[in-house]
């Protein structure tokens, strides 16, 4: 049984996908809205 057990452990390790691009877009698309609100916000300061 506990040969079982570390299989299943082992198989479930292996099925996870690497999520370093993932974590790469979410950063750059966050980094792309922040730059575009303050962007904004600047134009708007300066049409004041």
């Amino acid at each position: 049984m506990a040969k079982l057990i570390t299989a299943a452990r082992q198989t479930k390790k292996e099925k996870e996908p690497a999520l370093k691009g993932t974590l790469a877009s979410v950063f750059l698309l966050g980094f792309f809205i922040i730059f575009s609100w303050v962007s904004v916000y600047f134009l708007f300061l300066h049409r004041l």
